[in-house]
């Protein structure tokens, strides 16, 4: 596995894996990587000839009151692991690499990154959306690896890619999740032992809703009822949102006759999660 720092190097090894007819995967991540990263990982090696990942913690997408300094590094441990499931390429930009003197160009996808998390996170979408577009212009690959805990972020990415013409195949995995069902996140390790414990009623309230959802519910609110019942239950939490959307435009609706997205944020002490299921 080869560890790239320079954007300019890493421009010319991709030109030479291009010239040679190979396909390239690619992971972007935050780094402190996860069984959630490796599992896109492990997708990509199985369906292109390289694999690359990159590591950085994109500034842009953080709020100021946002935990942009704390957020969780170890990029010695990510290296070992990232190595280990298969990647070729580990792509670890500079901020000044990325970010330059006088930087103010930056990429918005109007109305979606306005729904959801966008409501409590403003200008976090934009972040999200000029970085990858600036690491797809970098790496090129043929497919891009995502998962569906971040389900708002790929929809609104997806969209970004159709818009903007872009040759990418954008591919989204099922959420890995713990034993006990929290997802798994790079942020769980801010949690106390029992802000970890509470967490798992995240995914316990979807489940619920999932199963009268099953049994045949299809009223939107009837099932949001379910989620927030016990969601406000948990004195250890703070609900952001819970919301039931449709997966095109990410807006609220009332009868569930195509496939929606039932989303939500909560936050455990200053530790702000976020979970999701995808009824069809």
């Amino acid at each position: 596995m080869q560890i790239i720092t320079d954007v300019k190097e890493m421009r010319e090894i991709v030109e030479g894996i291009k010239q040679s007819g190979q396909s390239i995967g690619f992971v972007p991540t935050m780094g402190y990587l996860h069984f959630g990263h490796l599992a896109l990982i492990t997708a990509a090696r199985k369906q292109n000839n390289m694999v690359a990942a990159s590591i950085f913690v994109n500034p842009a997408q953080f709020g100021p009151e946002e935990d942009f300094e704390r957020y969780p590094r170890d990029v010695e441990a990510d290296s070992i692991k990232a190595k280990s499931a298969g990647v070729d390429l580990l792509f670890c930009p500079k901020i000044e690499d990325i970010y330059g003197a006088g930087y103010a160009t930056y990429v918005e996808t109007e109305g979606l990154s306005e729904q959801l998390c966008g409501k409590s996170r403003p200008g976090h979408f934009r972040g999200v959306c000029t970085v990858v577009l600036k690491l797809f212009n970098i790496v090129q690959p043929k497919r891009a690896y995502f998962g569906q805990k971040d389900a708002q972020q790929f929809i609104i990415l997806k969209r970004m890619t159709l818009d903007l013409n872009l040759d990418i195949e954008m591919i989204c995995l099922p959420i890995v999740r713990e034993a006990d069902g929290l997802a798994m996140s790079s942020r769980n390790i801010y949690l106390t032992e029992q802000e970890r414990r509470k967490a798992t009623v995240l995914n316990c309230s979807l489940n619920e809703a999932k199963q009268l959802y099953d049994a045949g519910e299809r009223n939107a609110q009837a099932l949001l009822e379910v989620v927030e019942k016990k969601l406000l239950k948990v004195k250890e939490g703070r609900l952001d949102y819970a919301e039931l959307v449709d997966l095109t435009h990410l807006l609220p609706i009332t009868k569930i006759d195509k496939p929606a997205l039932l989303a939500l944020a909560m936050y455990f002490g200053q530790t702000r999660l976020i979970d999701n299921v995808i009824l069809q």
